[in-house]
């Protein structure tokens, strides 16, 4: 299909949403219906006979969150066979169709990803490839191919590959192009400025080196920049400000350092490389020695056009940074696609953050919204509303019912509708929803006090302190509870030596409480919020926590550093690297 169609099929389904979300329903149930899960809600629902319109949909079935499919998704990874004596399918739990894997979640705030299981099912390949090509056209249509200059440097890693007990393989859904089969598809790489050994390492500490490596020696040839999250970038950026010394010798010597110990990865790179680049070296070396890091991405490749990452969310907070490094080359949304399904496009994909719009796609899954009160920083009752109830500016839960086994499943993300495209809902990505009705603050509301202090840490200090990453967890066993914030700055001991002065750091974080949110005023007038502890913790506490995470299975592509904290065991982690609390 070729662009103008695709984006033409695109436009189309925008203009009738509640139709097609009506089929979409109506083909979910009918492929569907013989399922455990779905049974134990609709007895009737193995009658093909009887329609099962929505209505009956959304009052027969509850609401659901993971822990509702977590045994029998273990049951799925285990192989476990049907223990019953009915006449059941054993691996018709959540799906009629045969299960090929699953998909890491991001699992960052727990320190665990979730499985999610990926069935082979026609109808879902359908919705998502309409998804992705179509934002695939979005692209081209804004940057056409250009012959001379094909190359792209993407920032992706994809390593963490386990098996199940039952033998499935588990694996970042991006790597699943790669590892899909028994034989990776080579022509994915084509167009990629590093090797396919890079992409497939172990170390992603050494994968990020030599992604920058072969970048940097196909300069001229990079059209685009890519990463799924803008952390990513940013920590790319950390290791060409501290390796670029060596990245230059490196390309001199036509030979890598002898810190990279994958032989498959050194060799793969020493190819690239292509023998001693000593004048291309002079050249960059040229660039990093007036040590201007305002736009150095266009400095080190001169043809980039554009550089795409996922900059909503919580990656807000790295987007002025990412364009003091990228100077005049746009950077370019990603899409609003989750683990479980694809959820909406971004069609006008050179916008902000700030002013980011996600188009949803009503083929992709059935919608269903639940009304979020952002004053109680919780949902309002459990009844939803589908695409006809939905209120401009009012802000909601996601819930999908999937070609793919989940059923009325609250995504976890709160949305704005700000508008609609055709009579397709205009969506706004607010934050991740609030596990329980005990958090104080959101996403949302630290994000902007993290903002602020920055802001009154360099008025205090006579001097502009960059914050490298932030963070925050409620202490339940102080009485009354407090919110602990956990910060790591750029060269924090020195700056601590030299200027945080305890008065001065104090000061700041009054200024910083005084930010928060209504919730946490309301309680702390109230008196039921202990005064705001901030710790600053030591250089590279961040990188551990990602350490950790992948460790724990987390894929480093995916990895998204937590906003809020629940599980006591990261916090004892960045206890021990504490330098001062306040």
């Amino acid at each position: 299909m070729t662009d103008d169609a695709l984006l033409k099929q695109l436009e189309e389904s925008t203009k009738d949403f509640s139709r097609h979300q009506a089929e979409t329903l109506r083909s979910i149930l009918q492929h569907q219906r013989g399922v455990r899960y779905l049974q134990r809600h609709l007895p009737d629902a193995g009658d093909h006979n009887l329609p099962i319109d929505a209505a009956t949909f959304r009052r027969s079935v509850p609401l659901s969150c993971y822990d509702d499919y977590a045994d029998y998704i273990n049951q799925l990874a285990d192989g476990d066979k049907c223990t019953s004596d009915d006449d059941h399918d054993p691996r018709h739990l959540l799906s009629v169709d045969p299960l090929v894997c699953f998909f890491y979640s991001s699992g960052t705030s727990s320190m665990k990803p979730k499985l999610i299981p990926y069935f082979d099912s026609t109808l879902s390949k359908g919705a998502s490839h309409i998804a992705h090509q179509g934002s695939a056209a979005v692209l081209r249509k804004f940057f056409p191919p250009r012959p001379e200059v094909n190359k792209r440097l993407v920032f992706i890693y994809a390593d963490s590959i386990t098996t199940t007990k039952g033998g499935f393989k588990v694996m970042a859904a991006s790597s699943f192009p790669l590892h899909g089969s028994s034989n990776p598809n080579r022509s994915l790489f084509m167009s990629l400025s590093s090797p396919m050994e890079v992409i497939l390492g172990s170390n992603v500490e050494h994968q990020m080196y030599c992604h920058l490596l072969c970048g940097l020696r196909n300069s001229d040839s990079i059209d685009a920049i890519h990463v799924p999250y803008a952390i990513g970038l940013i920590k790319a950026m950390r290791v060409l400000e501290s390796k670029w010394k060596q990245l230059c010798d490196d390309i001199e010597k036509g030979f890598l350092c002898s810190v990279i110990n994958d032989v498959r990865m050194r060799d793969s790179v020493v190819e690239v490389l292509g023998g001693p680049q000593p004048d291309l070296s002079n050249r960059i070396r040229l660039i990093f020695e007036k040590k201007d890091w305002g736009g150095i991405l266009n400095k080190l490749w001169p043809n980039v056009r554009y550089i795409r990452s996922v900059t909503t969310g919580s990656m807000k907070q790295y987007y002025s940074k990412l364009k003091y490094y990228a100077g005049e080359v746009p950077l370019v949304g990603g899409d609003y696609f989750a683990s479980e399904c694809c959820v909406a496009i971004n069609l006008d994909i050179k916008q902000p953050p700030d002013l980011t719009r996600f188009v949803m796609l009503p083929t992709a899954a059935y919608f269903e919204f639940l009304p979020f009160d952002l004053a109680e920083n919780n949902v309002v009752g459990e009844e939803t509303v589908d695409v006809c109830g939905v209120e401009v500016g009012k802000m909601y839960e996601v819930v999908v019912t999937t070609y793919r086994g989940f059923y009325r499943y609250r995504l976890g993300d709160i949305v704005r509708v700000v508008g609609f495209y055709n009579s397709s809902p205009l969506l706004e990505f607010v934050m991740r929803a609030p596990k329980t009705s005990y958090e104080i603050v959101t996403e949302g509301d630290l994000m902007a006090a993290m903002e602020n202090f920055q802001l009154v840490l360099r008025n205090t200090m006579g001097m502009a302190i960059e914050i490298v990453e932030f963070t925050s967890s409620v202490d339940f066993g102080s009485s009354p509870k407090r919110l602990k914030i956990f910060i790591e700055a750029k060269e924090c001991d020195m700056i601590l030596q030299d200027k945080l002065q305890e008065s001065n750091l104090r000061k700041c974080c009054s200024d910083l409480e005084d930010s928060l949110g209504s919730i946490y005023k309301v309680q702390r007038n109230k008196g039921e919020i202990s005064p705001l502890s901030l710790s600053v913790l030591k250089c590279g506490s961040f990188d551990r926590l990602l350490k950790l995470a992948i460790e724990n299975g987390t894929p480093a592509s995916q990895y998204k550093p937590p906003k809020i904290i629940r599980n006591p065991s990261i916090v004892d982690v960045l206890e021990e690297n504490v330098i001062v609390t306040i």
